[in-house]
């Protein structure tokens, strides 16, 4: 297979996955551990199809260790820190009451479940999402040499996934910032993981997950 049909493979399975997940969101609402099972499905799922299509392995090559992960660690604290203190900066000009109820009509998340449901976010579902959307996504068509492609077609698939997930939490507008922000945090993941390991963006990103889990904590009244 040449370069381009891996391309087209890659975008196609990609937008693929990101279809399934929203009509998942969208339709079919199962609750929390049955969604994070058929993700789990779809993601690796994707990623191994493109595998047997292209016999290109590299994709589950990602999670290999890389030299230096202290920055990756350091980076991550900051944007706990960071979220978590804007939340707590901010809160008396912000209405978040309607999350808890709406994670427990739209996922079946309770206040008694909640902080596994935050553990398992912060730990696996970073880690499924960083593969996807950097191992598989990023990574993969990075190597082709289309490096333009590969940043923005990577980081905009991993906003507008979480389109179906953020939807109904608030105004437009809040959407709006929301995946622009997304978008802003996939081009830096992105260029964390150049060097072909999800490690640096997974320490990140479950940095970005334990700050958000913080403030759900906090709405549940369990802080």
């Amino acid at each position: 297979m040449d370069a381009k049909k891996r391309i087209a493979l890659t975008l196609g399975l990609v937008a693929a996955g990101c279809l399934v997940m929203a009509w998942v969101e969208g339709a079919l609402r199962p609750v929390y551990p049955v969604k994070s099972a058929l993700k789990a499905a779809v993601f690796l799922g994707c990623a191994g199809l493109y595998t047997l299509l292209s016999r290109d392995r590299g994709a589950f090559r990602a999670f290999q260790r890389p030299s230096r992960v202290r920055p990756a660690l350091l980076l991550g604290a900051g944007v706990f820190a960071f979220l978590l203190g804007g939340y707590l900066l901010l809160s008396p000009w912000l209405d978040l009451s309607a999350i808890p109820e709406n994670l427990a009509a739209k996922e079946g998340i309770t206040r008694e479940t909640f902080p596994l449901a935050a553990a398992y976010i912060t730990l696996c579902n970073s880690l499924l999402e960083e593969f996807f959307f950097r191992g598989f996504a990023f990574l993969t068509l990075y190597r082709e040499g289309d490096k333009g492609l590969a940043y923005g077609f990577s980081s905009l698939a991993f906003a507008l996934y979480h389109v179906s997930i953020t939807s109904s939490w608030g105004a437009p507008v809040l959407i709006v910032l929301m995946v622009a922000g997304l978008t802003a945090a996939g081009l830096l993941f992105n260029w964390l993981d150049r060097e072909g390991s999800v490690w640096p963006s997974w320490l990140v990103h479950m940095g970005a997950n334990l700050g958000t889990n913080a403030v759900g904590l906090i709405l549940f009244g369990l802080l």
